[in-house]
């Protein structure tokens, strides 16, 4: 899944999609310990990351990995998601808001041996933004990116921008690599971060960490993590009972109240910033109408799909932003409404049945789940869905290349509305892969970005939201829970509602 983002993380442009070597293992040489031995956490995730560039990848399961290894220059509060300082201990913006100053850390150091300092930042979001990469519409309003002197960097920008910080550091998408990294290494395969943990080795049934003693923050307290690829959910769950692994985020769903009163493990749920949403390629007829993609909006019942897929944990929405953000729209238009379904489609003039493949991934069960609710309901109104069950790495090659009548999947790691809708639905976004173009949805979307009353900004939001809605870009389905397991006894980690897994403080029982 991207992150913005973003799996839909989302993390998110064209994607350069090397995957990692099939079955043969990656030996990145970057040393810092070996990550075997008794005192390495392992980790059942449920699949497996399709490159290690943080700036080109959008998989979440790349980013389990690279949240461990790469820095950003601030960094999301795992509680409340407020920016704070990371590679940055401090930021000030000039009076007009033009000017931002970053102060950096000088006492940092990569997983290489170099030191860190303000010309490694300049060449890592120069690179993004000369070579067009995922994160290049983060940089939209940035005009300049200056090293003051080793310790400080300038970003000037076109207008204001109040939600510079969590462009920059709202996931590791937005990495600090050293200077001139894309030529001396083979980022989709190695990685050179200043993170608390380096990339050792990575082959078709795992990826090992190894704990960096030199990070800036101190040396982790386990000596390496392992990823370990199961993705059948109840596998991943009896492996972690039985102790093979010692976390998981690969929770069956169906399981999850009954495991609150399991001893073998500890369990943990919080409300995620997190969205799962069906989209259309408006390339491909009768899907560039929009009354069909209405009619089907309007056909699904969100509910029934929310239950199926998440057991209760999670919350049906028709708009992507969850119920307990300040940015939060109600705004709800369809009814899961068979004969009103139908009715769109005789408008619409298109004769049925409507043949429509849904581009799904086993690597992320519940997508299959979903899809085959949705092919159930939308079958009786003469839409017959081809449910197209494919591994991640497909997924995501097919996504960019435009092969798809429809996919479904999510997004997540959401920090400010603008992760949500602007690369998504702004005409030529680079994750808008669907085709959509509403001029009156890029006005409202660009002013958005650049307000900076928080009520006024709202409801630009609102209305670009429910525009979106109502032209059914993404057909929205539900918030789902962040829920993860793990062993008795382990200590030092926080679940996070932007679900960045972050391992240097974990203490195994």
């Amino acid at each position: 899944m991207r992150a913005p983002r973003l799996l839909f993380l989302g993390t998110a442009g064209a994607l350069a999609l090397t995957a990692c070597s099939g079955g043969e293992s990656v030996d990145t040489g970057n040393g810092g310990g070996s990550s075997g031995g008794n005192n390495t956490l392992v980790a059942a995730v449920s699949a497996q990351p399709d490159q290690f560039d943080p700036h080109v990848t959008s998989a979440y399961p790349s980013f389990q990995v690279l949240e461990n290894v790469y820095d950003t220059l601030v960094v999301p509060n795992p509680e409340d998601l407020t920016m704070e300082p990371s590679l940055a201990t401090d930021w000030e913006t000039s009076d007009d808001g033009l000017t931002w100053t970053f102060t950096l850390r000088d006492d940092v150091t990569f997983h290489d041996g170099s030191e860190f300092d303000a010309a490694d930042v300049v060449y890592s979001y120069n690179r993004i933004i000369d070579e067009e990469l995922n994160n290049a519409y983060r940089f939209a309003n940035v005009e300049s990116v200056t090293a003051v002197d080793p310790t400080t960097v300038e970003i000037q920008v076109s207008q204001p921008t109040p939600n510079l910080p969590a462009l920059i550091g709202g996931f590791k998408g937005m990495a600090i690599l050293p200077e001139g990294a894309a030529e001396e290494y083979d980022l989709t395969t190695e990685a050179v971060g200043t993170g608390p943990f380096t990339l050792e080795s990575s082959d078709a049934g795992s990826t090992e960490l190894a704990a960096y003693e030199d990070y800036w923050g101190g040396a982790p307290s386990v000596d390496g993590v392992e990823f370990r690829y199961i993705t059948e959910p109840a596998a991943a769950l009896t492996a972690l009972e039985n102790g093979e692994v010692q976390w998981t985020d690969n929770v069956p769903p169906q399981q999850i109240e009954s495991l609150e009163g399991n001893d073998q493990v500890e369990l943990a749920t919080t409300p995620s910033v997190d969205y799962w949403y069906m989209s259309m390629n408006y390339a491909r007829e009768p899907f560039g109408n929009p009354a069909v993609r209405q009619a089907i909006a309007t056909a699904i019942d969100r509910g029934a799909v929310t239950e199926a897929a998440r057991f209760g944990a999670a919350e049906p929405n028709q708009t992507a932003i969850p119920e307990d953000s300040f940015f939060y729209s109600d705004y709800a238009p369809y009814d899961a409404d068979p004969a009103a379904a139908e009715q769109l489609l005789q408008q619409a003039g298109v004769q049925t049945p409507i043949s429509m493949g849904l581009m799904v991934t086993d690597e992320f069960p519940e997508t299959v789940t979903a899809a085959q609710v949705i092919a159930s309901q939308l079958e009786p109104i003469g839409i017959d869905v081809d449910v197209q069950t494919v591994d991640f790495a497909t997924w995501l090659d097919r996504q960019s290349q435009g092969d798809f009548d429809a996919f479904l999947l999510g997004w997540l790691g959401n920090i400010d509305p603008f992760d949500y809708y602007h690369a998504q639905h702004i005409t030529d976004g680079s994750s808008n892969y669907q085709g959509y173009s509403n001029p009156e949805v890029d006005r409202l979307l660009t002013a958005a970005a650049s307000e900076t009353d928080q009520d006024a900004r709202k409801d630009l939001y609102d209305q670009a939201a429910q525009l979106i809605v109502d032209d059914a870009s993404y057909v929205y389905l539900y918030n789902p829970d962040v829920v993860q397991a793990w062993a008795p006894g382990l200590s030092g980690y926080t679940i996070r509602p932007d679900k960045a897994i972050n391992f240097e403080d974990v203490e195994l029982p």
